[in-house]
């Protein structure tokens, strides 16, 4: 049997455990994993740094310690999101905020950001509406990480995964159709496609502007939808549809985007994905942020 197999069968027996047992082993790993994986530490560090770099090394520095922590406990999380019963997630998994704008069949792209409660978001949706709801993923290399990831993701509700690799053509159709889309945009994929606009003190940071193109071309209003861990769970809190969005122009839309992130992230710096190299994809000439 298969590492990951054996991984995936300890996740069916960390979903009984109490909520608190669970967080606490998290946390524990996440310390240890804090020590161990000093690569991902000095990514975090250095984004952290850069994005604020008014903010005394000391706070930052609790900052990443704290994003290792989050990050092993919304994995382990994982557990009883997608083992645990349907009555166990709707106690523990709360949408909140503008929960009306899921209402109707008009076209909705839900902006999600890469807090590493995005998961538990993914579930928050279908649980609470009846509408096809269609979210776009990158294939895992392992088949058995893969299935399961598939699975857990599409548990309830109508859900419908499209692959990177599908193209617009499906996403755009499910638009034009009234449906709900899950979008992720926020992570650095490469100079193809990326406009460089700010992201807190970074003013060249490469961003994919699909929210805006996507909300133009499917006819789709944006709302987004931010996801916080909590001593009890998660909560998923819908914002109001943005007003005057999309524009004609992608660059300001997508530079609005981020302007709305960074406001998220600022009521939860440690729960949103630092450890990924945000800032690698730099303009022509232009020296890389995570030199040595």
């Amino acid at each position: 049997m298969s590492a990951s197999r054996i991984a995936i069968g300890c996740m069916h027996v960390l979903a009984r455990l109490p909520l608190p047992v669970l967080r606490g082993l998290g946390k524990w790993v996440g310390r240890v994993l804090y020590v161990l994986a000093g690569q991902r530490r000095r990514i975090a560090l250095r984004n952290l740094e850069l994005c604020f770099p008014e903010v005394p090394e000391t706070q930052r520095r609790a900052w990443a310690k704290e994003t290792f922590e989050v990050f092993c406990q919304t994995f382990l999380d994982r557990s009883w999101l997608w083992f645990g019963s349907e009555e166990l997630v709707r106690s523990r998994v709360k949408l909140t905020g503008a929960v009306h704008e899921l209402d109707g069949g008009e076209a909705t792209i839900v902006f999600a950001p890469h807090f590493y409660s995005m998961d538990a978001g993914g579930l928050a949706l279908p649980l609470n509406t009846s509408r096809e709801f269609t979210s776009i993923y990158a294939t895992n290399p392992d088949p058995a990480l893969d299935a399961w990831f598939m699975a857990g993701r599409q548990r309830f509700g109508n859900v419908r995964m499209l692959n990177r690799a599908d193209g617009v053509k499906p996403i755009i159709s499910c638009l034009r159709k009234g449906g709900l889309l899950y979008l992720l945009p926020d992570m650095d994929y490469g100079k193809n496609d990326s406009v460089f606009v700010p992201f807190f003190a970074v003013q060249n940071t490469a961003t994919i502007p699909s929210l805006s193109r996507f909300a133009r071309l499917g006819k789709a209003k944006v709302v987004a939808l931010y996801n916080r861990m909590t001593p009890d769970g998660y909560v998923a809190e819908l914002t109001p549809a943005w007003e005057n969005f999309p524009t004609d122009d992608h660059v300001a839309d997508t530079a609005r985007m981020n302007r709305e992130l960074e406001a998220a992230i600022l009521t939860m710096p440690a729960q949103y994905y630092w450890v990924h190299k945000r800032f690698k994809t730099r303009p022509d000439g232009e020296p890389s942020l995570y030199a040595p």
